[in-house]
């Protein structure tokens, strides 16, 4: 993959990004230095001060319906997958920058063209190691070849990374800019993606599937960032329900870190709300996880 293939790809989502802002009289920054040498996700201010973050129990109830909805059964409140969310409350975070869409596959190739660091890709014993739904040949249109990734996927989130792989991204990229980007602790994520007042999805409090890329209207498949400009947060961050679920830097006890956002895979979409969390093993590569960092400015 050319230097020019990722810049190319990063002009033309600043230019998507630029129109959701003026939409929303949001701005974006972006690094020349960074543009010209380092290509990653254009950035959104996230400014210092108090939030809402959590639910309550009509959120929940709430999510509980979208889901028994979509999927006709009630196994997610019979698994009680969102009792353990915490309890809403005000909270204060400092200001950030955070990547509006989440890492693709093109920025974290020139990691991996720079480094040497393993390409995302899992073989089948470990795969089904994991015990998840998905066969083994699903993960193939997201693995890499030869370093490289999957054909026309340039500008999907990339997926099949572990926990570690995106700190050692994240340690690269503020190296290469010197800047310092970070995985985000769960409660600056959702501050990110759900603004200041506790609004149950990204755009406001009623589930939209054209939203979003979920299983309600998705293609069952990632897709390219940014491509859904109506579900943008408050702070102008995309794709933040529904896509991918993204590691965060809060660690779930033994060896697990928090995931936030839902994924292409769900419907409903209880799952996708951001005060939704479940926790990931640290090791897995799943086609349902990516990242994406936050610019802290050295704190």
């Amino acid at each position: 993959m050319t230097m020019r293939r990722l810049i190319d790809s990063s002009r033309r989502r600043i230019g998507l990004l630029a129109m959701v802002a003026v939409a929303g009289g949001l701005i974006a920054t972006l690094s020349a230095e960074d543009l010209a040498g380092t290509p990653h996700p254009p950035l959104v201010v996230v400014p210092a001060g108090p939030f809402i973050a959590g639910s309550d129990s009509a959120e929940r109830e709430f999510a509980y319906k979208l889901d028994e909805a979509a999927y006709g059964h009630s196994r997610t409140r019979e698994r009680g997958w969102y009792d353990s969310e915490t309890d809403a409350s005000a909270q204060k975070a400092d200001s950030f920058l955070i990547m509006s869409t989440p890492v693709t596959n093109a920025e974290y190739a020139a990691f991996v063209n720079a480094t040497g660091h393993r390409a995302p890709d899992v073989d089948e014993v470990t795969w089904k190691s994991y015990r998840l739904i998905h066969p083994y040949s699903r993960t193939r249109r997201h693995a890499w070849q030869d370093g490289q990734p999957p054909e026309d996927r340039d500008d999907h989130p990339v997926v099949l990374v572990s926990y570690a792989d995106a700190q050692t991204y994240a340690n690269w990229l503020s190296e290469r800019t010197d800047r310092h980007f970070r995985l985000p602790e769960a409660a600056e994520w959702e501050k990110a993606a759900r603004g200041t007042d506790g609004q149950v999805f990204p755009w406001g409090n009623d589930y939209d599937p054209a939203r979003l890329n979920s299983h309600d209207l998705g293609p069952f498949d990632t897709s390219p960032v940014g491509a859904y400009p109506t579900g943008v947060s408050p702070y102008g961050m995309l794709d933040a329900a529904g896509q991918v679920f993204e590691w965060t830097a809060t660690g779930a006890g033994n060896r697990r870190h928090f995931v936030k956002g839902g994924s292409w895979d769900d419907k409903g979409c209880g799952i996708c709300r951001p005060a939704a969390r479940h926790s990931r093993p640290d090791d897995i590569k799943h086609i349902l996880v990516g990242f994406r960092l936050i610019d802290d400015g050295g704190r």
